[in-house]
């Protein structure tokens, strides 16, 4: 029993595996953020990110014969993946430099 002003416990909710690949469709064919799709089905967004690496598709990298479209589309993700990793580099680097500037 719940004392007052305290709220009760609430177990974790569950999502089937049926219900996370439907919420990952949204990002991957509807198009949506990750942010919004997170939104649109009631999860947080690193809850959708998670899901997001489980049941997402492997990108799969241009060949040979790719067309231009192709390559383009992948110079573009590729672009993305890189501003990401430039941008949390340098928080890491700021992240470091406070860290030894604190007594």
């Amino acid at each position: 029993m719940a004392r007052r002003g305290f709220p009760r416990r609430t177990r974790p909710k569950t999502y089937t595996d049926d219900f996370k690949r439907d919420a990952v469709r949204l990002v991957t064919e509807q198009r949506y953020s990750i942010a919004a799709a997170a939104k649109a089905v009631g999860v947080s967004d690193p809850t959708m990110r998670q899901w997001m690496a489980k049941f997402a598709p492997p990108i799969p990298e241009c060949g040979p014969e790719a067309t231009i479209d192709e390559l383009r589309d992948e110079n573009k993700r590729l672009k993305a993946v890189l501003k990401r990793a430039e941008l949390e580099r340098e928080i890491l680097k700021k992240a470091t430099f406070f860290a030894r500037e604190s007594p």
